[in-house]
């Protein structure tokens, strides 16, 4: 069997479905037809609002990888350049931050701090003292 040559017009129809894979799941899950979405294409053109719903998602998928690559890029950038003391600094900084975060917390808790020693004294002091007059 010899193969149909197809008109050049869906021809460039097919090549901007493979462009918009959206389009085909509009297609299976029956929203639209292929009939109807030719003659959009081949009346309203490829660069019709129609189609900012088909192509945004395929170009947001596009940018957001190259932020993650830039990303990276920037991170591993970052990672060479430092000094090794200076980030000792950086982390025994926020080592204490956070055992400060967390003393504050153990308190509201009614837990004794992690750093401070318990009271000794065997009798709770009673924060409501009143005196006799």
């Amino acid at each position: 069997m010899t193969k149909k040559k197809l008109h050049p017009s869906i021809e460039q129809f097919k090549g901007f479905v493979k462009n918009n894979p959206k389009i085909i799941q509009e297609v299976r899950s029956g929203k639209h037809t292929w009939q109807e979405l030719y003659e959009d294409w081949y009346l309203l053109g490829e660069g019709d609002s129609r189609w900012d719903s088909f192509k945004s998602e395929n170009q947001e998928e596009t940018l957001s990888e190259e932020n993650k690559s830039d990303w990276m890029t920037n991170i591993m950038g970052s990672i060479k350049k430092m000094d090794p003391n200076q980030m000792q600094g950086y982390i025994q900084n926020v080592s204490k931050a956070l055992s400060a975060v967390q003393g504050v917390i153990s308190q509201f808790q009614g837990g004794s701090p992690i750093n401070q020693p318990k009271s000794i004294d065997p009798k709770p002091s009673n924060p409501f003292v009143f005196n006799k007059d």
